[in-house]
Order: structure tokens, then sequence, then C-alpha cells
């Protein structure tokens, strides 16, 4: 018999129900993206994002779009986090990605203590630890928010954007006092905006 620890089989909580996550709300610059998941049936192994390797969240996501009932993606832009702040464009971002799905979910959970504006949701933290429609939104998330981020890489290399997605990382921190920030960049996290003060 096998040794090999197993991932957790979370809660499925059947077809009717959407699960949904986001993804970068933490870091420096860069848009925070939302997935809403509908799962036709649980998918074992599935787990919350942060505990999978990014090859990992690769092959998952794409087991997800291809046998998920329904799932979306939606995202909040830079200048809407810093007009209604990261909380606020985190739920505008959730509350699109609802609207968006292709099926509409008679019941949806989402991820940590806030509900997104317009939606009669439930909410759940830790949820993507124990719900299988949240795990696959997180999922999905993560990996759309990464590639975006790999894309916009290029068109700003000097932060190394594709190394750290964005977080404040000691590198990240040290491209931003030495050439300031850029378009992407939040100017309402305190790195940014005293980068932004130090260059002007």
């Amino acid at each position: 018999m096998s040794t090999a620890k197993r991932s957790p089989v979370l809660e499925h909580w059947g077809p009717a129900c959407a699960g949904v996550d986001e993804a970068g709300r933490g870091p420096l610059a860069g848009p925070v993206i939302a997935a809403a998941v509908i799962l036709r049936e649980p998918l074992y192994g599935l787990n919350d994002s942060k505990k999978m390797t990014a090859k990992a969240r690769l092959q998952w996501a794409a087991r997800i779009r291809q046998e998920a009932l329904a799932w979306s993606l939606s995202w909040a832009a830079v200048w809407e986090i810093e007009r209604y702040n990261i909380l606020q464009a985190s739920l505008r971002a959730m509350s699109r990605a609802i609207a968006a799905l292709p099926v509409r979910p008679e019941r949806v959970v989402v991820d940590g203590n806030q509900s997104p504006p317009g939606w009669q949701v439930e909410t759940l933290v830790g949820g993507d630890g124990r719900v299988d429609a949240i795990a696959a939104a997180s999922i999905l998330a993560k990996v759309a928010r990464d590639q975006t981020m790999q894309a916009l890489d290029a068109y700003y290399p000097h932060y190394g954007l594709a190394r750290h997605m964005g977080y404040g990382t000691a590198v990240h921190r040290q491209a931003l006092q030495r050439y300031g920030p850029c378009p992407l960049h939040r100017r309402g996290f305190g790195p940014v905006d005293r980068a932004w003060e130090a260059k002007q």
C-alpha cells in the first residue's frame, strides 16, 4: 500500500453552488483578479491554490476549465484599487465574476468574510481550503493573475514582475527606489507612495 500523502477531499456543495475567490490583494502592482466556478462533480485532489506549486496550479486550471459546469474570470484595474481601496476593488471584481457566469447559480459562497455588492452570498473564512468550488476559483484567479503579470513584464521589464508577480519583494522595492513607480503600481500602498514622493 502506498504511504504517499494524499490531498484532502474538500466539501462539494453541488452543481447549483458557485465558489468565488480572488488573487492579487497583497501585491504592490497590477490588477486584482477574481474567479467564479461551478463544479459539476467533486474533483479529488483539489486544494487551495496557495498550497500548490505553480506547475500544479497550471495543470489544475486546465482541468477545471475543461470539467467545470461553468467558470468565469474578472478583474479590477489599478485605478479602481486607488479609487475604492483594495478591499472594495476585490469585491467589485468578485461581483463581476459572478455576473459573468454563463450559468446562474442558486447558491454563491465567497472566500473570506465580505460580500461582493449586488449579490446574496454566503461568506466562509478559509473557504479555499474547505469547499472545492472556492478552491477551484482560487486556482483560476491565481493562474490568470500570474499570467497577466508575466505578460506585463514585457512592457515594464525593470521591475522583475514575472519573478515576483508584483509582490513587495526586496528586488521589487529596490527597483521602485531606482526607477520610481510605473502605471501598474498602486499609489495607495506605502512603498509605492514613498517611491513616488521620492521621484517628485
